[in-house]
């Protein structure tokens, strides 16, 4: 509870710069591991992929009759 004090005493334009400090941490992390990825060797083959989509339940849909 101490941090969400502290962050609602701050000024609103620090509030923007902490968010938007954030989200541009995220996305470079995002960047980054699709690059590291493909530098370690571990991008998925067809094979994975598929036995991926093979794996996933499938959903059918049931029409309700009349009572």
């Amino acid at each position: 509870m101490a941090v969400w004090q502290w962050y609602k005493g701050i000024t609103p334009k620090t509030r923007v710069i902490i968010g938007v400090g954030i989200m541009a941490y995220a996305g470079v992390g995002l960047f980054l591991s699709d690059k590291a990825e493909e530098k370690f060797g571990l991008v998925p083959t067809e094979k994975d992929k598929e036995d991926l989509r093979n794996a996933l339940p499938k959903i059918t849909t049931v029409e309700k009759g009349d009572r």
